[in-house]
């Protein structure tokens, strides 16, 4: 319980020291009321908005599906894509801080180089369609396809399941969290909490170790 009570002063600490009251800049732009940085201060800020990323990315896989397919040989979108991305486009609106890359993957069957431009096709389609959801499309990059070289199945059949493309979190506008804004803090501190060991499991059950019983004193 310690470490929890610890982790929610910490997050809390974050959101407090990145400004004082009534601070209401863009994203990744330090406002007026802002102290010269530190090279502590710097760094602290640095490792927490990695934190957060990860955390956001990890909250994007668990609350929408990430990845859509394609039919052979097709960057067209059918309508279980469609419905996809607009799941992932209504949850990016909720976050106009974060910025994210797609990724386009082929299955084996092709050659090589056929299949770098065909994936890149199939992450540029997903980010058009995307954007034509009212998304800002600086927050939305269609990377370089990894074509054929990372199939889900390991198989030179056509498999559908490594015809994809993945959205992913990829980091801050500007490079910068709004730290100030609950949302981004709640997600730190849930962070914390799914990492933390219950302080009431930590010296229980008379172990000295992997399945060896303390010898009695």
């Amino acid at each position: 319980m310690r470490r929890v009570l610890t982790a929610l002063g910490c997050a809390l600490s974050l959101a407090a020291c990145a400004a004082p009251p009534g601070f209401d800049d863009e994203a990744g732009r330090a406002g007026p009321a802002f102290g010269t940085a530190t090279r502590d201060n710097v760094i602290a800020h640095s490792s927490a908005s990695e934190g957060l990323r990860v955390n956001l990315a990890r909250q994007f896989a668990a609350e929408v599906d990430t990845t859509i397919t394609f039919a052979f040989d097709s960057a067209q979108l059918d309508a279980n894509a469609l419905a996809v991305l607009q799941r992932q486009a209504a949850w990016i609106r909720r976050y106009p801080e974060l910025r994210f890359r797609v990724y386009g993957h082929t299955d084996l069957v092709g050659p090589a180089s056929y299949n770098q431009a065909l994936g890149l096709r199939r992450a540029r389609a997903a980010v058009a369609y995307l954007v034509s959801q009212g998304l800002d499309a600086s927050r939305l990059e269609a990377v370089a396809s990894f074509g054929e070289t990372r199939p889900l199945i390991a198989t030179t059949d056509p498999e559908r399941a490594n015809r994809r493309t993945v959205t992913e979190v990829s980091g801050f506008v500007r490079g910068h969290p709004n730290l100030l804004n609950g949302k981004y803090a709640a997600v730190i501190f849930e962070g914390y909490v799914e990492s933390a060991v219950p302080e009431s499991t930590l010296g229980e059950g008379g172990s000295g170790g992997d399945g060896v019983e303390a010898a009695a004193p």
